[in-house]
């Protein structure tokens, strides 16, 4: 049994009566000091980890205005603070020991659109593509590219001056702020925009710390002209943080905009800006260039912007080979084809347009250049994507961060030197000067990047959890500043300075007392993100080993436990499970509480936290978990009876509540770039805590609905008039259940018999003749099909007939994922055993075996795999992907009635097996009609989580914000779902019965 464990360490009295004191003064916003929160906020996408001692949640700026007032006061002047939006910075900077101000969760309102002017006004908490969806209607979007551009702030993008791809084009996100509302420490709200002379002179006879701001940088300006110039680089990207260069914009006017930009928090809280938009380009294209090398790839870029490209970006073949093992290649794959040689390296370069008749004159144009040149400058060959492959390749490349992350073993490629910039035309000699240092200290990496703008991302693999490895980050980041200022080049190009800023006195020089005097005008007590960008006199700036980190956390954790639950610990903190897209499968319950602690990196962070203090409590989790395999089910009930009845204070609590909001939709396991599995490690927190506490009754029942339904379906009356009755369904709510779907009372085995198909027997196989079994395909059942959705099974049985097969049915044995989700591993181990010991026995008379629902069948090669071993486990094909490899076998009906579908996969199916969803259109247009995919979120049932009664609330919001509105406005086109849960939730909430692919198949064959 495990030990009842202590939270982390307690918030600091000083935080907590900051906390009572802005609740009673008003503030509307959340107040949090519990320690899952401040948990989840102690990590970014960097290699850090700072324990925050509370977190607030402002509902708009009057909220900020409140927490900068009362942090001004005598009394709290010893509080650090620091903002936070999407929390994806790579160096810490929205990491601290003090206060996080997130300003994610209520303060991102688009404010408004001025079409007319192409402006936008919004709060800071908006996600970059959230606005740039709400202005596509207009035609017109946000230009600064990001890889995290789906989770990313703007707040965070003003903060960090973000930028990215095509920034040789659009510049920075400085170069489209306009105006910005900013909070100072004390509560002084001030609207900052360019200023002319005589606007300046208004604003510096103030006597606040705008005047005093006003008055500092516009001397700093004037008295120091010449040693900025010298010391600021003229590359496109100049330096973020205090960007002294900037004071006075193009024009001559005094823009503060460009000292805020960058500033990371230090000097103020941002609550809006108004910000520059652009006309969408009409077209675009990427032509793909594949190098033998990568040092080739890096040398042509120069030559290939010479073509009039808009960006180039530059991927290694370490990023492509990972990009090949994920989902993102299933929409890709087309346009990097397999050369004699492997390419080490490929260029992606893109051409806009303002018709697509003028891109197609320029795509000949390069074309036919680049096939005269042939295999010049190291190339190996080229493609081109057009329309929609375009956002499929740039999905690949935004993944490369993550992709990276996915490498197997221990080293996994950080960041800590990834965003250096030097001049264009140094940068191959620099990368590869680079490479050597690598080379030297004996690490890999992978490389991408801007390669127009002389930026590359550099990731080298270190385990950090090994401090012999660790003491690489000091040597390596020493080794690269001296080689950026070779080459003229910044340490910090893209990424801002967080806690790298270290580096900034030695690189200033006589520059940095200014910067000091300017972090100490906005925050004469270092209140504001402390030890970041400048420090005041007398304060010291982080220093990038002095921090701790997540390895030196993690390495408490011992290895055989890490490997147990391997499917959490390597979470690097992307935060590709923020996606703000409703239309996005994950993660549905992060975007239904918009709280971070209910998203894979959350309960990730959480589970860390909790192995980490396990282990501190000498707990063998590997030991206890066969232990509880092993032991009875009553055994050691009394003292799980009377943990649960202490109600005693436990941070298992704490993890449990994060664990309890997952769905178990597996969306994470596909489109996580780590495959951070937060279905399978919950799998495993459940059964250990359900070591010490006792179980509620409804796991019990919906553990063992699939072995007792064969039992109950032979009396489907009884069951429907007792789960529809009022005593029955006040009893399931006792049991924190509801809305249980009532079983179909068709017994499907003699339904079948009666329409002549077989049951799966060795008689029955052993008597197939040669030409039946060579069609023949074995239908391996689902409790929740065959029960409660027994017309659909039949539709498939007919469909396979009509189609020319020869379908048998599996005899009934329970799949077990039930048991798996609730954590009943040793259970599911012993169902799974005897389910697969019949499948197997079919796989060796040479049958094929397929499913219906997506969710139960993928079981077998993912749960199943993990739990047996992959050679254990026989094939099991979801019934499209087996069609759709005999489409030549189909019969031809030139007599189908064209028809429109579109469809709505299962998450799981959509995002662990993204080909499958394809192989549906394959058979579709295989017969003369049309699917299409509809782009959708969670429908918000996931098994049985929709039917538990303290999750209704929450599976209706979820399913309003994609689903409500698709089956809405489906009009004329009919929609479709694979998924059993979704076609639950779709009738349960709006009325509508959704047909199976296979339904539609066979109707359309039949008319």
């Amino acid at each position: 049994m495990i030990p009842r464990l202590t939270a982390p360490a307690p918030a600091d009295a000083l935080y907590l009566d900051f906390l009572a004191e802005l609740r009673l003064r008003g503030f509307t916003g959340e107040t949090s000091a519990a320690g899952a929160d401040r948990t989840v906020l102690a990590t970014d996408n960097s290699i850090y980890q700072l324990l925050p001692q509370a977190v607030v949640f402002p509902r708009h700026a009057d909220d900020l205005a409140l927490v900068a007032k009362l942090a001004a006061e005598p009394r709290f002047r010893g509080l650090k603070l620091a903002p936070r939006g999407g929390g994806t910075g790579t160096n810490g900077q929205s990491l601290t020991d003090g206060l996080v101000v997130d300003v994610s969760r209520h303060m991102n309102r688009i404010l408004e659109i001025n079409v007319a002017e192409r402006w936008v006004r919004v709060e800071a908490g908006v996600v970059k593509d959230q606005l740039n969806a709400a202005l596509k209607p207009y035609g017109l979007f946000f230009a600064p590219e990001l890889s995290t551009s789906n989770r990313a702030t703007l707040g965070g993008m003003i903060n960090t001056d973000a930028s990215g791809q095509g920034s040789c084009l659009y510049g920075k996100t400085r170069d489209h702020v306009l105006e910005l509302d900013t909070v100072f420490l004390g509560g002084v709200r001030w609207h900052s925009r360019p200023l002319a002379e005589a606007e300046l002179e208004v604003v510096q006879r103030r006597d606040d710390v705008v005047g005093a701001a006003h008055r500092l940088l516009a001397a700093i300006a004037r008295d120091h002209a010449a040693l900025i110039a010298e010391k600021f680089p003229r590359l496109n990207r100049c330096l973020t943080g205090y960007d002294l260069a900037h004071i006075r914009d193009e024009a001559g006017r005094f823009n503060l905009n460009n000292i805020l930009c960058g500033a990371e928090g230090t000097l103020g809280f941002i609550a809006e800006a108004k910000l520059n938009v652009l006309p969408i380009p009409r077209a675009s294209a990427l032509v793909n260039v594949r190098y033998v090398s990568f040092d080739a790839a890096l040398r042509d870029a120069q030559r290939l912007m010479a073509l009039r490209a808009a960006s180039i970006e530059t991927v290694d073949s370490k990023v492509l080979n990972l990009a090949r093992q994920d989902i993102v290649w299933h929409g890709v794959r087309e346009f990097f084809p397999d050369d004699a040689t492997p390419a080490q390296g490929i260029n992606l370069v893109e051409f806009l347009a303002d018709s697509d008749e003028e891109l197609e004159r320029t795509l000949a144009e390069v074309v036919g250049r680049l096939d005269a040149e042939g295999s010049a400058n190291g190339r190996l060959g080229h493609t081109v994507a057009r329309g929609a492959a375009v956002g499929r390749v740039w999905g690949m490349r935004k993944k490369s961060v993550g992709l990276l992350g996915n490498q197997k073993g221990g080293a996994r490629p950080i960041p800590f030197v990834e965003d250096t910039a030097v001049p264009p035309e140094n940068l191959a000699d620099y990368i590869a000067e680079f490479r050597a240092l690598l080379d030297g200290h004996g690490v890999s990496y992978g490389m991408f990047g801007h390669v127009d703008a002389g930026v590359l991302h550099v990731r080298p693999a270190i385990d950090m959890k090994n401090p012999a490895e660790e003491g690489l980050v000091r040597q390596i980041t020493d080794g690269v500043v001296a080689l950026t200022k070779k080459y003229h080049g910044l340490l910090w190009g893209e990424h801002g300075k967080g806690v790298r800023s270290e580096y900034a006195p030695e690189f200033f020089g006589p520059l940095y007392p200014a910067l000091q005097e300017i972090k100490a005008v906005f925050d004469p007590h270092n209140q504001l993100n402390p030890g970041k960008i400048a420090a005041p006199v007398g304060q010291h700036l982080y220093k990038i080993d002095e921090v701790p980190t997540r390895g030196q956390h993690d390495r408490v954790i011992p290895i055989a436990s890490r490997a147990k639950f391997d499917e959490a610990l390597h979470c690097n903190g992307n935060g590709a499970c923020y996606n703000y897209d409703p239309d996005d499968a994950m993660c549905p319950s992060y975007k239904g509480t918009r709280e971070r602690r209910h998203s894979p990196k959350g309960r990730a962070s959480l589970l860390r936290e909790w192995l980490r203090q396990l282990s501190l409590s000498g707990v063998d989790v590997v030991a206890e978990s066969e232990r509880l395999k092993a032991r009875g089910a009553f055994a050691g009930f009394f003292a799980r009876w009377r943990n649960t009845r202490a109600g005693e204070a436990d941070f298992s609590h704490e993890v449990m509540e994060a664990m309890q909001g997952c769905l178990a939709c597996k969306s994470c396991v596909g489109q996580c770039p780590i495959k951070v599995d937060v279905p399978e490690f919950r799998a495993k927190f459940l059964e250990l805590y359900y070591g010490r506490y006792l179980r509620p009754l409804k796991d019990h029942f919906v553990g063992s609905l699939e072995s007792l339904l064969p039992l109950i379906a032979r009396a489907p009356w009884l069951y429907n008039a007792a789960v529809t009755s009022g005593a029955g369904q006040a009893l399931l709510k006792k049991l924190n259940l509801v809305d249980s779907p009532a079983l179909s009372g068709v017994n499907l085995q003699k339904e079948l018999a009666r329409r002549g198909f077989q049951l799966a027997t060795p008689e029955a196989i052993g008597t197939l003749a040669e030409a039946d079994r060579a069609r023949a395909v074995v239908v391996v059942q689902d409790a929740f099909t065959s029960y409660f959705e027994t017309r659909l099974v039949l539709d498939v049985f007919e469909l396979l007939r009509a189609l020319g097969f020869v379908p048998l049915l599996a005899p009934f044995m329970p799949n077990g994922k039930p048991l798996h989700v609730h954590g009943f591993l040793g259970r599911f181990r012993r169902v799974a055993s005897a389910n697969v010991a019949m499948l197997k026995t079919f796989e060796a008379a040479g049958l094929p075996l397929v499913g219906v629902d997506p969710s139960m069948t993928l079981t077998y090669r993912a749960e199943y795999a993990k739990t047996l071993g992959a050679d254990a486990v026989p094939t099991v094909r979801l019934i499209q992907e087996w069609l759709a490899e005999r489409l030549d076998a189909l019969p031809k009906r030139a007599d189908i009635a064209a028809q429109r579908f579109a469809l709505l996969p299962h998450c799981t199916e959509k995002t662990n097996a993204p080909a499958a969803v394809a192989d549906w259109q394959k058979l579709f247009a295989a017969l003369g009609l049309e699917l299409g995919v509809k782009p959708a979120g969670c429908c918000g049932m996931a098994g049985t989580y929709g039917h538990e009664a303290d999750k209704r609330d929450m599976s209706e919001k979820i399913y309003g914000l994609s689903w409500a509105g698709i089956v809405a406005s489906r009009g004329e086109t009919e929609l479709l779902a694979t998924g059993y849960s979704c076609r639950c939730q779709t009738e349960r909430i709006d009325g509508v019965a959704l047909r199976h692919p296979a339904q539609a198949l066979l109707a359309a064959l039949k008319a």
